[in-house]
């Protein structure tokens, strides 16, 4: 079951940042029935991919669009200060684009779970069943990607009767335990045997199994999805009369992102995989000349998606990259390349997007080596997808790198025009606005 794509109404800044819970023009304390408890699920479904890749053609990213800046998927082709700052590493407690994305999926929680709350009270068939295990997984989707992207000390409170629930910040490692046992909850519900069911039940599966990769349980991760078929997709949806793709907004309609290289005006980018120049299959990109949103960048596309094209979230290649992490792990190489050259061995499709079958890669020399490929191989996979930063993190966290050997580092170019260095973070900060709660002085600490 593919997430539906609604327009949503906009928020207000004054409102407290716990407060929007309330999906669209409906209020919670007006559902009645269970087709107003399915409207309030169908605007939850809509904002959480809204918080992840919203396109309304009026600027405003989702989390994984920041993401893929912050990472070397793509360099910033734009003026905004705030998307060259993300671009540099370099971004402030008080960015104006990044409040609005981290607020946008602390509501999209919230409308998850008023929805929760309706379905259960108004809707007791199998439908409105299914819909609350959904529901569950979309906020624990939800809560491990913010954990996977923001500094240590999110706080996840919830407005209960529309009083605000203001918890103690938490540790990453937390929010990954809180998404699992979200995700728990879902698969109680998700028992129902027919094809949408058993869908959205892959899905929570191959959350729970990031979740669990995060917390380092690589065994268990690939136990969690041993059973997902590689064919398995989970899509957020586009249309012209919902939101569009805002990978297609940001790339060909307004030229403000452009493909990551490894190298610029300012010279080379260290660590960064040189998608822009790779003519890899699985990431598209169309040198289109001068000039890009700031008037001076060549223009380098990404093409890997339409404007109306579905991008899933969570897949069968995902739970075959899982299980090759887990070989890695083990040291067995060989594991490990059998799986990525399985995947490489046969077409693949991303959405819509279609991967041709390619020669297999060689047998690396060393575990090193090994682990240098896996996560270039993952990369490529999962580009645009939201996995890219978590995967540096970890790096990091789990791999006893630092962060000039994983993130790009080394002169940086702003404009067109070399502009000082990379910066060292690896975490986006918690914004300002959060200090709405009593229990938050904002970041615990910024590790990755």
């Amino acid at each position: 079951m593919a997430a539906i794509g609604l327009v949503l109404g906009a928020c207000n800044a004054n409102h407290e940042l716990l407060a929007p819970q309330q999906p669209g023009v409906i209020s919670p304390s007006a559902v009645t029935s269970a087709t107003a408890a399915d409207a309030l699920y169908a605007g939850a479904m809509a904002q959480w991919n809204a918080a992840m890749n919203f396109g309304t053609g009026g600027n405003r990213e989702g989390l994984w669009n920041w993401e893929g800046l912050f990472t070397d998927e793509l360099r910033s082709s734009d003026t905004f200060s705030q998307r060259n700052d993300d671009d540099q590493r370099n971004l402030a407690t008080n960015d104006a684009v990044l409040t609005p994305i981290y607020n946008s999926a602390q509501q999209a929680r919230g409308r998850a779970r008023d929805a929760i709350n309706a379905l259960l009270t108004y809707d007791p068939s199998a439908k409105g069943k299914q819909h609350v295990g959904e529901m569950y997984l979309a906020m624990g989707y939800i809560e491990m990607e913010m954990s996977e992207v923001f500094c240590n000390g999110i706080p996840f409170g919830e407005t209960v009767n529309g009083v605000p629930q203001y918890t103690q910040p938490l540790m990453d490692a937390d929010g990954f335990k809180l998404a699992i046992a979200r995700i728990d909850t879902a698969l109680t519900y998700l028992t129902g045997t027919d094809a949408g069911t058993a869908n959205i039940k892959d899905a929570a599966l191959v959350t729970k199994a990031r979740a669990q990769v995060d917390l380092g349980d690589f065994a268990g991760a690939a136990t969690t999805v041993s059973g997902i078929p590689t064919s398995f997709q989970y899509n957020f949806t586009y249309s012209q009369t919902t939101f569009d793709n805002e990978w297609w907004v940001m790339g060909p309609s307004v030229k403000r992102y452009n493909a990551g290289d490894s190298v610029d005006v300012a010279g080379q980018i260290l660590n960064a995989i040189p998608f822009a120049e790779l003519n890899d299959p699985r990431v598209i990109v169309t040198n289109k000349g001068p000039v890009a949103e700031d008037g001076h960048s060549t223009f380098l596309e990404v093409d890997n998606w339409g404007r109306d094209d579905p991008i899933p979230p969570l897949s069968g290649i995902d739970a075959r990259l899982i299980e090759g992490e887990a070989k890695l792990q083990a040291g067995d190489i060989a594991g490990m390349m059998g799986i990525l050259n399985a995947l490489r061995a046969s077409p693949q499709v991303i959405g819509v997007f279609k991967v041709p079958a390619m020669a297999p890669l060689p047998m690396p020399p060393d575990k090193t080596t090994a682990t240098n490929l896996f996560f270039r191989e993952k990369a490529l996979w999962q580009f645009e997808r939201g996995y890219r930063m978590d995967d540096l993190r970890r790096l990091v966290r789990q791999y006893g790198r630092t962060q000039d050997q994983v993130f790009p580092s080394g002169p940086f170019t702003r404009n067109g025009t070399p502009s000082g260095n990379f910066g060292t973070q690896v975490a986006f900060p918690v914004p300002d606005y959060e200090k709405v709660n009593p229990n938050f002085h904002g970041c615990i600490d910024t590790n990755a």
